[in-house]
């Protein structure tokens, strides 16, 4: 186990915490994903997609990292940085749809 399972590791932490403290203030059942030039949303997804599809979808780019680095090593340059880098702007971005969906009340 490297230092970016590590960083992965405590991103997974910090969803799954955003999740649990976040999730009962949000009123709504559906949620905000994506904003256009003009600040308004694009398009919603269900509260509970919104929540712990991130966590799913965390793990199946691991899961593709994993198995691209173990099948076909020559064409991988870079995973421990590129974990570590898609774990912190996945968690940053997941913590920031949650807060704004928390604040449109």
């Amino acid at each position: 186990m490297g230092p970016a399972d590590y960083v992965f590791g405590f991103a997974i932490a910090v969803v799954v915490g955003a999740n649990l403290y976040l999730g009962p203030r949000i009123a709504s059942e559906r949620v905000a994903m994506q904003w256009g030039p003009n600040g308004e949303p694009t398009w919603y997804a269900p509260k509970w997609f919104a929540m712990w599809g991130m966590i799913a979808f965390m793990a199946t780019v691991r899961l593709f990292i994993w198995l691209a680095s173990t099948y076909a090593p020559q064409h991988v340059h870079g995973a421990e940085l590129g974990i570590i880098i898609f774990s912190l702007i996945a968690a940053g971005s997941h913590l920031f749809v949650l807060t704004k969906a928390r604040a449109s009340l």
